[in-house]
């Protein structure tokens, strides 16, 4: 079962299991943060699921598709680290996975 890190808008952090299989923003939305609002439950037609993901972890997630590229770019929020976070499932290999919930556009 990973551990997710998850730090809210106000700077404060949170670890959480979740299981193995499951999106991050999944994880995040059941363990009672509720300023992720992933409107379109998991379906990659939003971007009100951003996050900001720990750059180690960058070379363990699954490539971004273009779907995911064109909602970010929507965003002012958008750098280097940003990811809709129901397009990232959580696997062992992402045990300790840190991610900061970005500001509402």
């Amino acid at each position: 079962m990973p551990k997710l890190i998850v730090v809210n808008r106000e700077g404060e952090e949170k670890t959480v299991d979740a299981e193995s299989g499951v999106s991050v923003m999944e994880a995040i939305r059941d363990n009672g943060f509720d300023e992720l609002l992933a409107l379109c439950g998991g379906c990659c037609s939003c971007a009100t699921c951003h996050v900001f993901i720990d750059p180690a972890f960058a070379g363990k997630l699954p490539e971004m598709s273009e779907d995911e590229n064109d909602l970010l770019d929507s965003s002012d929020h958008r750098n280097e680290t940003s990811r809709l976070s129901c397009q990232v499932p959580l696997t062992d290999d992402l045990d300790g996975l840190k991610v900061t919930i970005a500001p509402e556009d």
